[in-house]
């Protein structure tokens, strides 16, 4: 008999002493992730305009899949033919495959939620899917990802009906039993439980309670940056965070804009994912510190400055603002050089901070980043006050 092996290992590495930041060393099958990380992801098992050796070239470490897109095309039979979506799209580091419940808030429209789990039409041909706790997990054991998330009942971050978000929390949980009882690969993928309850304490403590009692390698906190004002996401992040296992990854959902990311790190979080990089960058947007440069404006056609002289990525390095005007939005090469850059960025600043964590001065460049972005000082309340809860006072010298 063969050493058990660990589907994941998690160590924090250094803490921030005035905020909840750490860094850490997640240890994967496929590869060891520097925490805190960001995720790019690649829906349909390719990122946007990247090529996979690219993202390698860029320091992705980990990148997402959707599960409820695979399992519909190329399907469970391909993926286990091709030995798991790893080999199937030449993808040698690690994998996270969403459960396909954000289906349900996203194909609403199409989508029929009970006990038993989601009918969808699909939007490709129109066939109905029954998507169960079970069913997702077993597309997910084929797709093979490091890191597989339980099916959640999942309802759009601005509902109001208390009587479903608690029926979708409680139910999240139920169907948090059934995927565990269906994962028939627990040393090889790690299931993470998804924190919900909306923007209810009450709710998410409870989500988060019942959650932490489970032999489970981490923890998502799900249900937000759906369309809530920033002043009620950013408790309900503080909340997760203080209550999850600190000995264990903390992953935040769907959440990728740099403020985000460095608020949501100070209050404690470990890894993130968006689409927002490679999607804002189909719409002609280079992110940048000071937020992101439109290039479709007339103003940078004759610009010929990179679109950040202080970013080394192969866009950076060779074109120019004027150039990528020219062709964006117009030609599929400009999107390409574009996310290049945005994802470049955000491995940027996901590398600063773990560099300012470990060597004591996160809370510098906290203040160092925020007055780039508001230089005005004109901070919107949510970051005050969400700094100011993790002991940063941005108006102090």
């Amino acid at each position: 008999m063969g050493a058990k092996t660990v589907a994941l290992s998690f160590k924090v590495h250094s803490e921030c002493t005035v905020t909840r930041a750490r860094t850490g060393l997640m240890k994967l099958p496929h590869y060891e992730v520097q925490t805190p990380v960001f995720m790019p992801v690649g829906t349909q098992g390719t990122m946007k305009g990247l090529l996979p050796d690219q993202l390698e070239n860029l320091d992705c470490e980990i990148i997402l899949g959707n599960t409820y897109h695979l399992g519909n095309r190329p399907g469970i039979e391909v993926l286990q033919k091709a030995g798991g979506l790893h080999k199937f799209m030449g993808w040698n580091r690690a994998l996270l495959t969403d459960s396909g419940g954000f289906q349900m808030v996203s194909l609403l429209k199409l989508a029929e939620i009970t006990e038993e789990g989601v009918k969808f039409k699909s939007p490709y041909d129109g066939s109905e899917i029954m998507l169960t706790p079970e069913k997702s997990i077993e597309i997910q054991n084929s797709i093979g990802a490091d890191i597989i998330m339980q099916l959640d009942d999942v309802v759009q971050t601005t509902f109001q009906d208390y009587d479903r978000i608690k029926e979708a929390t409680e139910r999240t949980s139920r169907w948090l039993d059934r995927c565990i009882a269906a994962h028939t690969r627990p040393t090889e993928q790690s299931i993470f439980p998804i924190v919900q309850g909306l923007l209810s304490h009450e709710l998410r403590e409870q989500s988060a309670r019942e959650h932490v009692k489970k032999n489970v390698n981490g923890f998502a906190i799900g249900g937000l940056s759906g369309g809530e004002a920033k002043d009620d996401f950013w408790p309900m992040v503080s909340l997760g965070t203080s209550l999850l296992d600190r000995n264990k990854p903390r992953y935040l959902m769907g959440v990728g804009l740099a403020i985000d990311l460095v608020i949501c790190v100070a209050l404690g979080v470990d890894m993130f994912d968006c689409v927002y990089p490679t999607r804002t960058a189909r719409f002609g947007c280079a992110l940048v510190n000071k937020g992101q440069l439109n290039l479709k404006h007339r103003q940078y056609e004759a610009d010929l400055n990179p679109i950040d002289k202080d970013c080394d990525c192969s866009t950076c390095k060779n074109y120019t603002r004027a150039y990528l005007h020219c062709i964006v939005s117009v030609e599929t090469v400009g999107c390409h050089l574009i996310s290049v850059h945005n994802i470049a960025f955000q491995m940027r600043l996901m590398k600063a901070m773990r560099d300012n964590i470990k060597m004591g001065t996160f809370p510098t460049f906290v203040k160092n980043f925020v007055n780039e972005l508001y230089p005005n000082c004109n901070y919107p309340t949510w970051v005050v006050n969400s700094l100011h809860s993790v002991g940063i006072d941005l108006n102090e010298e």
